[in-house]
């Protein structure tokens, strides 16, 4: 899993005076909210990679015929408790393919590095008063064991994976 700073992220937001543009310029590493993307996927050029800030109530497969253009995805948990960003992450996996970067962010909590690992994020971006140290001691102190159930890294249950 990869911690990322949000001061010193190589991703940009297109902001203007008064806010996010409403139809940005292409450029590279450029974050576009979902309405951004929306606004110049028609004309933004097919080999420049976009990452997309995309809402946790809004279904997932709407990325899925540009999900070759897409780079990054931003997953948010507006609350620790609201794990419907869990379900999309699983299924731009499993279901869609997608190899970009996932990312987490909002209220994400030490205590959810796990889940988010075992649900296809390889990005966060802690909240404030979450260590680093921490989520990464979290996330090894299953390994190498593993869990019995599969995932989106290993689909077999243990009982198949030592069988063979």
């Amino acid at each position: 899993m990869k911690f990322i700073n949000a001061t010193t992220c190589t991703w940009h937001h297109a902001v203007g005076e008064d806010g996010p543009k409403p139809d940005p310029d292409p450029a590279p590493n450029r974050l576009l909210t979902l309405e951004q993307w929306h606004a110049v996927k028609d004309h933004w050029p097919n080999d420049l990679k976009v990452g997309i800030e995309f809402p946790n109530d809004v279904d997932i497969r709407e990325l899925a015929p540009d999900l070759h253009r897409i780079a990054l995805v931003v997953l948010e948990f507006p609350k620790w408790t609201d794990g419907r960003a869990y379900s999309q992450a699983h299924l731009l996996r499993i279901r869609m393919k997608f190899k970009g970067a996932i990312r987490a962010r909002g209220e994400v909590l030490v205590d959810m590095m796990q889940l988010l690992a075992r649900t296809g994020f390889d990005e966060v971006i802690l909240r404030g008063d979450q260590s680093p140290v921490f989520a990464q001691k979290a996330l090894d102190l299953f390994e190498p064991v593993g869990f019995y159930q599969g995932d989106v890294a290993e689909t077999r249950p243990w009982f198949l994976r030592s069988a063979a």
